[in-house]
């Protein structure tokens, strides 16, 4: 069985603009699936997951014996260093946006915090999910993919 990968005739030259990162955050707080980036026997893994912005912060559930919560769990004040990516992209027209926030990860460990976002992020998986995990975003990029014949900025 073979797949063709290739471009379809509705997708043309495309300009990369860059967002601040005020719309980028936006634009990642208006979708619920993004991929974490974090560090596993010193090799980079990337985890789908589900998340909200709050405040600013990426939220994300997690369970206990995770490689993430686990990090978190001992990392020091400061949190793990991790990337998230979440992005809105059309299959067929090439046109999106993509958002990619490094930050620290810390486990959130308040009780009263804990219970608040068990009740606002529902996991899409059934793995019982009791921890949850905040991302203070230290650098936000994002690209909006036009098209070339559209005004930059529209």
């Amino acid at each position: 069985m073979t797949t063709n990968n290739a471009p379809s005739s509705a997708a043309g030259p495309r300009h990369s603009v860059q967002l601040d990162s005020v719309e980028a955050l936006r634009l990642l707080g208006s979708v619920s699936l993004g991929r974490i980036v974090f560090t596993q026997h010193a090799l980079p893994t990337i985890r789908p997951v589900n998340h909200i912005l709050d405040n600013g912060d990426i939220v994300i559930r997690t369970h206990e014996g995770s490689t993430l919560t686990s990090h978190t769990r001992h990392a020091n004040g400061s949190g793990v260093v991790v990337a998230y990516e979440a992005d809105a992209i059309d299959p067929d027209t090439h046109l999106g946006w993509s958002v990619v926030v490094t930050g620290y990860a810390r486990l959130i460990t308040d009780p009263h915090e804990l219970t608040r976002y068990q009740a606002l992020l529902h996991p899409w998986v059934t793995h019982v999910m009791d921890d949850a995990i905040r991302i203070r975003p230290d650098l936000v990029t994002g690209i909006r993919l036009t098209a070339a014949d559209e005004p930059i900025g529209a």
